[in-house]
């Protein structure tokens, strides 16, 4: 029989994970942080009936954060899987999706290098800003067509 009261304790668990969701979507790891300190077997509980009601999918939220990082930053792939480690996902997600994605991310790579490449180069030399490519963690081929397209 189950206990009222764990059931309405259940309920309001999963209630406030929601809403922390719903504000802004969070990876599995972030809601482990966040909710730390609740009854750790509710926590699964509510964790579990949150990922089969697909509110919490780390592979989605993988797939729109770096949707989001091409929109709207200039970044390295390197960058983006360390952005995407420090949610806590898992490495092996984060590293097939950019295996499955190969070509897309080398692409959104070249013409973030080409867009940095174009507004460094303005004040500093072409040495100097391949070096801060390099240190962003731009892969050589990607700053090598950077810079030569750059220097049309």
């Amino acid at each position: 029989m189950i206990d009222f009261e764990q059931a309405e304790k259940f309920d309001a668990l999963k209630t406030k994970i929601l809403k922390y969701i719903l504000y802004k979507k969070r990876t599995e790891q972030e809601i482990r942080q966040k909710f730390k300190n609740e009854d750790e077997n509710m926590l699964e509980d509510a964790i579990e009936y949150l990922k089969e009601a697909n509110y919490i999918d780390d592979e989605n939220y993988i797939e729109k954060a770096i949707n989001e990082y091409i929109v709207l930053k200039n970044m390295s792939i390197k960058e983006i899987t360390f952005k995407l480690y420090q949610k806590g996902l898992d490495k092996s997600l984060v590293e097939d999706y950019i295996c499955q994605n190969k070509e897309k991310m080398l692409e959104y790579e070249i013409n973030s290098a080409k867009n940095i490449f174009m507004k460094k180069s303005k004040s500093l030399e072409e040495k100097e800003v391949r070096e801060y490519l390099y240190k962003k963690g731009y892969m050589r081929d990607a700053v090598d067509v950077a810079v030569e397209e750059g220097n049309v």
